[in-house]
């Protein structure tokens, strides 16, 4: 789940392996870039924590991190994610 924090939408995923993280992030990025709305993530093998905030409005958390978390996690519900 999504927490917020620190003018941060947070969360983290975690995946079977290196190959399926990376695939996400790599879907995320399509989202991402056609939204124009880019997140800060991490990836270490199979983990990709993943910040959102928006720049333009303070460096705070606004309706258009909502949406793209929304949309995040459409693209996570393809894969088979480790608690």
């Amino acid at each position: 789940m999504w927490q917020e924090e620190d003018n941060k939408l947070k969360r983290s995923f975690t995946f079977r392996n290196f190959k399926e993280a990376f695939a996400f992030m790599t879907e995320v990025a399509e989202v991402a870039e056609k939204i124009d709305h880019h997140p800060w993530w991490a990836n270490v093998y199979n983990k990709v924590d993943i910040e959102l905030y928006t720049h333009d409005a303070g460096n705070t958390v606004t309706i258009r991190d909502h949406r793209l978390a929304e949309s995040i996690d459409q693209i996570a519900a393809k894969y088979t994610l480790k608690n």
